[in-house]
């Protein structure tokens, strides 16, 4: 399986249970036709305890662990992490998942869930950060990965004539 099928494997997943998502980052770049390889699935959740779970219950069974823990921890929910958490990274068997409860220059989940966008993927409608957005969300983050896709991303605005 290659890193979009994993991605999109995740993807359903999280959209079976209901997760409350929107897609950021690579996948959103490859969406809007960024051309630059991803290795990770970027998305901004509503960060609260329903859908923490929900989230819990869609990658549950793929064994996933916090990969910045040096004992590579389980992901496992407790009270105190659902009132807490504020970023969730995760490796599971699909692949790395990241999910932020905000995004630079856009700000928290219902901030980024007006700037974004439906797309139709194979198995159902999801939402991703909108061209302008995601550009916004590159300039401000900086980063030489950002700088590459910010690049590729105006002229992809261009392009279209926005």
């Amino acid at each position: 399986m290659n890193m979009i099928q994993e991605a999109e494997s995740l993807l359903k997943r999280l959209h079976a249970q209901d997760v409350e998502f929107v897609i950021i980052g690579g996948i959103c770049n490859v969406l809007h036709g960024v051309t630059l390889v991803t290795q990770d699935v970027d998305l901004c959740c509503r960060f609260v305890p329903e859908n923490l779970r929900r989230l819990e219950a869609a990658v549950g069974d793929l064994h996933p662990v916090h990969p910045q823990t040096p004992q590579k921890l389980a992901f496992v929910l407790n009270d105190r992490l659902l009132r807490e958490l504020r970023n969730i990274y995760l490796r599971t068997d699909l692949g790395v998942i990241d999910c932020l409860s905000e995004v630079a220059g856009i700000g928290g989940y219902d901030a980024v869930r007006q700037a974004s966008v439906p797309v139709a993927l194979s198995f159902g409608q999801c939402r991703m950060l909108s061209l302008d957005a995601l550009i916004r969300s590159k300039e401000t983050l900086g980063r030489e990965q950002d700088l590459a896709a910010l690049r590729q991303l105006r002229a992809i605005r261009e392009r279209a004539g926005q």
